[in-house]
């Protein structure tokens, strides 16, 4: 049977506050996204709480499309998780979750473990493509975001 997740972790130098503080911003998510499938937050406030929603514009090569996404985990300062519902454009429902949990490790340092959970993914089609969110993905991710979040 295939891994449904992947992980990577890795310090970052920059405070658990502002970690988090970029992680709930989904403006910010762009950002962060080393592959250049995450164009833009359409609509998207910063996470408040769990069951908080947002939607992205994202893009691949056979074009633009939109995700709907919703708060699953959400603990200030430690944990920011969401889930991507759903293709939009496409009608098409997705099932991915996103979970990055945070550890301080003094006050200019954050360990930042992200997981990549395709286990409640039922398209074959869309699990397949979810294979490319390997750890190696993830890794990538969180240099990404740790460049973000220095203002590099």
């Amino acid at each position: 049977m295939a891994t449904t997740t992947n992980s990577a972790t890795r310090t970052i130098d920059a405070s658990v506050d502002n970690v988090y503080d970029l992680l709930t911003n989904p403006q910010r998510h762009a950002e962060t996204d080393h592959s250049g499938m995450v164009v833009s937050a359409d609509q998207a406030e910063r996470f408040q709480a769990v069951g908080d929603t947002f939607t992205m514009n994202m893009t691949k090569e056979d074009g633009d499309y939109q995700t709907r996404n919703e708060v699953f985990a959400l603990q200030e300062n430690k944990v920011v998780g969401w889930k991507n519902l759903e293709n939009t454009t496409a009608g098409v429902e997705v099932g991915a979750k996103w979970l990055y949990e945070l550890e301080p490790e003094g006050p200019d340092a954050t360990r930042v473990k992200l997981t990549y959970d395709r286990s409640e993914i039922a398209s074959d089609k869309v699990r397949s493509m979810s294979e490319s969110f390997d750890d190696d993905f993830l890794e990538t991710s969180l240099d990404a975001l740790a460049a973000a979040v220095s203002g590099a």
